[in-house]
């Protein structure tokens, strides 16, 4: 299984605006739930409902998201301010 050993190292994960974009994520789970709560009756009748769970599910796994990167940033930003402070 030579043919598939990595010949160089993977590169360092790109960052972005993880928090703001976990955020926008949660926002349209949300917003997709609200917008077909109305319609339930419809979706029941015709076994959808599953849609409205699953818009419900993302939101509230969003929640548990944002919670996550909001944690991890402030994590990384007190490791970079301890690197700068030891390397004075």
């Amino acid at each position: 299984m030579t043919k598939w050993t990595p010949k160089h190292e993977a590169p360092e994960p790109l960052e972005g605006p993880v928090v703001a974009t976990i955020t926008g994520g949660t926002i349209v789970w949300f917003v997709l739930f609200l917008v077909q709560l109305p319609f339930y009756g419809w979706f029941d009748d015709h076994g959808h409902t599953w849609w409205l769970w699953t818009c419900l599910a993302g939101g509230g796994l969003g929640l548990i998201g944002i919670w996550y990167v909001r944690k991890r940033d402030a994590a990384l930003k007190r490791a970079a301010a301890l690197k700068e402070a030891t390397a004075k």
